[in-house]
């Protein structure tokens, strides 16, 4: 008797230790970390991640890396590789090194820079396009197809050269001209979003236009805006690089990886003194390779299909 009792016992005991075990595991995931498992899946992403972080790094403690001032002027000019100077030395004198980790300071901050300037003012303009519809959707896009038909380089260039070359007319200029796509971006998704359940159930308990903008409409946009984002900033960069390298950028003696390859343009540069122009030309090929695959790993993890 007492024994088939505590078989009886044993065994109501074991389905509640199964139930809960299978409750356990049958648990949905959070948003964030279903994100996050698959971003892990796309290895070069982590890896460009884990680089990216990396450059913030050594952006952030770039004053502390860095061996010589990145404007101190030696009496070695054009220098090989030495103990001294692990890059060599610049045709004015400065360390090469020096003056690659200070850059990383100034191109990262052109690129979050603007990212940040463009990417604000172009989703308030397509959330409130998108939202607002009528006569209004109609003229901002017009006005969106207008900054769209620009020439880019050729404007900025124009426009450079009218206010002058400089570290925030730079941002200023690239962010002016790159909201226009962002603004579509966002307004597509504001159109299809507005018609779900959810937004007109926010709209008959009389909830305001900012609350249903930012509170309901924006989050479930926030994936697209972030992948257009990474990649913006890897864009900026290349295009702060090629506007220094046109002398239309960042100016000496503030150090960029784009100024930095004005050296490259001589022919006996190129091939007998690659410590000039490899450097920077690494850091950059590097640098946005690595932001794209952050960008691509964003993409398959955001993607609802997946």
């Amino acid at each position: 008797m007492n024994a088939s009792t505590g078989a009886g016992g044993g065994a109501a005991v074991r389905p509640k230790a199964i139930t809960g075990v299978a409750a356990d595991s049958s648990a949905p995931e959070s948003g964030a970390r279903t994100i996050w498992r698959r971003f892990a899946r796309h290895r070069l992403a982590v890896a460009g991640l884990i680089v990216t972080a990396l450059l913030i790094l050594t952006a952030i403690l770039a004053p502390y890396l860095t061996p010589h001032s990145p404007y101190a002027v030696t009496a070695s000019f054009s220098a090989a590789p030495s103990a001294d100077h692990w890059l060599g030395t610049d045709p004015v004198g400065r360390d090469v090194l020096s003056r690659l980790i200070a850059a990383s300071r100034v191109s990262l901050l052109v690129g979050f820079s603007t990212v940040a300037l463009y990417m604000t003012f172009g989703t308030l303009v397509g959330l409130i396009s998108g939202y607002a519809g009528g006569w209004l959707d109609s003229a901002v896009m017009r006005i969106t197809d207008m900054f769209m038909a620009f020439p880019f380089l050729m404007v900025i260039l124009v426009v450079v050269s009218a206010l002058g070359a400089g570290l925030s007319t730079l941002i200023w200029v690239l962010a002016l001209f790159s909201w226009p796509a962002v603004a579509r971006l966002v307004r597509s998704s504001v159109l299809s979003i507005k018609r779900l359940d959810y937004v007109r159930a926010g709209v008959a308990l009389g909830l305001g236009t900012p609350r249903i903008l930012f509170g309901h409409i924006l989050p479930n946009a926030l994936g697209p805006i972030i992948v257009n984002a990474t990649f913006g900033v890897a864009s900026a960069i290349v295009s702060e690089a090629g506007l220094s390298f046109l002398g239309m950028g960042v100016q000496p003696p503030t150090a960029s990886w784009g100024n930095m390859l004005t050296d490259a343009q001589s022919l006996t540069v190129l091939t007998e003194q690659p410590w000039l122009w490899v450097p920077a030309g690494s850091m950059l090929l590097v640098t946005v390779l690595a932001i794209n695959f952050v960008g691509d790993g964003l993409r398959d993890a955001l993607d609802p299909k997946q």
